[in-house]
């Protein structure tokens, strides 16, 4: 496919926030070009599936490409406007917060997504909320959406045949090096091949991935953002049955937890019921995610068990502080994730090989280091897992047995938040922001919900 020199919208980012911006914007006699660093969805492969082991692929196809990294997670969707984000700080309506996210499930559902919503019983709702809160936690009630990791690929693959027949143009395993910016006004963008692509106004929607290169865009260009909180933990892993009987009432529950001693906010997150941890590869270090399948399953279930960190002054930027945390996890793990038994963490000791070889949880993720978690995580950061999994435990006995398995590092960092206004509109004229990499949204609806608020401010200012 030829590419244009000039579009009316050039999309940075074919993930979530992108793909629906793009699909939102097309119909209305726009030239739309949607850039993305990976490869198309179908061309997306990791080798671990089949050498167990990280191949450190330029980029990585977990996490870049048609559909971003959500194409290669759980693939749930959770129905809410407040879990993931706000989108009630951008629609400031509540009823049109709810709109937006049936919008956003109506067109995962034309794209093939399973029509079985997990909506819990009013009783089972009751009773996860009266355990939690007789703990001091707190249940979040979420209707959601399985399409499963094996199943994303298709949907998505459908999502984008049909931009493609909405004459959405797509030029990939390209980077965009630079926005091309004149007196305070977008004008297109500069690309790492050399060349230059203009364009009437530019949506920055790179995903998680491409949160560092956000941060570099917004200092250089001085556009106003501010740093945002950051998530770092855990992938935790425990045998399935342990959490049956939770997540046949939500599949992917939503525990809050605030800790006795330093009270920090402490969150369940990604739960994969009968899943498989698996590793995502960042410049400079290596995390911990998981997959659940729908045809495909394991005897363990795994969630992320995350800290919410926020800093002030004099040391505000959360990104170089989570970055140092995994790196030096990285270092700890010499270059693959950190794996720790509960009991050895609670006793101070490393986990080693024999102990994991007679542990009666065993590993899904292979490619690990068997250490001491407590020697690549601040000290503060271990104790609230620790008390958080002990609380955890009171609501879902099991979880914080000697037995339960810890990877680290687990870390969910965004980019500086990029201000916008009403038309998701950054400080910058034409340059506009969505998604996970703007620092805007946290989950799959949430990114796809402001990829159509942006696109939806594009067709407000070029229609006047």
């Amino acid at each position: 496919m030829a590419v244009n020199n000039r579009y009316d919208v050039i999309i940075i980012g074919a993930g979530p926030a992108g793909m629906f911006a793009a699909n939102e914007l097309s119909g209305h006699g726009l030239k739309i070009l949607v850039i993305d660093k990976g490869r198309d969805v179908e061309k997306r492969h990791c080798p671990m599936e089949s050498v167990q082991h990280c191949m450190h692929c330029t980029p990585c196809n977990i996490m870049c490409g048609v559909g971003g990294a959500g194409t290669f997670s759980d693939g749930t969707l959770n129905l809410r406007p407040d879990i993931g984000g706000d989108l009630l700080e951008f629609t400031h309506d509540q009823k049109r917060a709810w709109e937006l996210v049936d919008y956003v499930d109506n067109i995962f559902l034309q794209c093939g997504a399973t029509k079985k919503m997990i909506s819990p019983k009013e009783e089972d709702v009751e009773q996860l909320q009266r355990r939690a809160a007789s703990v001091g936690a707190k249940f979040i009630d979420t209707k959601q959406r399985h399409i499963g990791t094996d199943n994303a690929p298709a949907v998505i693959g459908k999502f984008k045949k049909k931009l493609d027949e909405s004459e959405v143009d797509f030029l990939l395993n390209t980077d965009v090096k630079d926005l091309w910016i004149e007196n305070n006004v977008c004008k297109g963008v500069f690309l790492n091949n050399g060349r230059t692509i203009e364009c009437s106004y530019t949506l920055l929607a790179p995903g998680r991935i491409g949160g560092k290169w956000v941060n570099e865009i917004v200092d250089k260009h001085s556009i106003s953002a501010r740093y945002a909180g950051v998530d770092i933990g855990i992938r935790v892993e425990v045998p399935g049955i342990i959490m049956d009987p939770v997540t046949k009432i939500n599949r992917d529950p939503k525990f809050h937890i605030q800790t006795r001693k330093y009270d920090d906010f402490v969150r369940t997150f990604c739960t994969n019921e009968h899943g498989f941890v698996v590793r995502e590869e960042y410049e400079g270090f290596i995390a911990t995610n998981g997959h659940s399948m729908h045809d495909t399953v394991s005897e363990n279930t795994n969630f992320a068990f995350l800290v919410h960190i926020e800093l002030t002054k004099p040391i505000e930027n959360t990104i170089k502080y989570a970055r140092s945390v995994a790196k030096l996890a990285t270092t700890i793990g010499g270059g693959k994730p950190v794996l720790q038994r509960m009991g050895d963490l609670r006793r101070g000791r490393r986990s080693t090989e024999a102990r994991l070889v007679r542990n009666p949880v065993v590993n899904t993720l292979k490619d690990v280091t068997p250490g001491d978690i407590s020697m690549a995580m601040p000290h503060r950061i271990v104790m609230d897992i620790i008390e958080g999994l002990e609380t955890l435990d009171r609501i879902i006995p099991g979880v914080a047995c000697d037995s339960t398995l810890l990877y680290a590092p687990e870390v969910k960092f965004y980019s500086m938040r990029i201000q916008i206004d009403a038309n998701m509109q950054s400080s910058i004229r034409n340059l506009f922001a969505a998604g996970d990499g703007a620092g805007l949204s946290r989950d799959i609806v949430n990114a796809s919900a402001t990829g159509v608020l942006a696109a939806r401010g594009i067709l407000e200012i070029s229609t006047r």
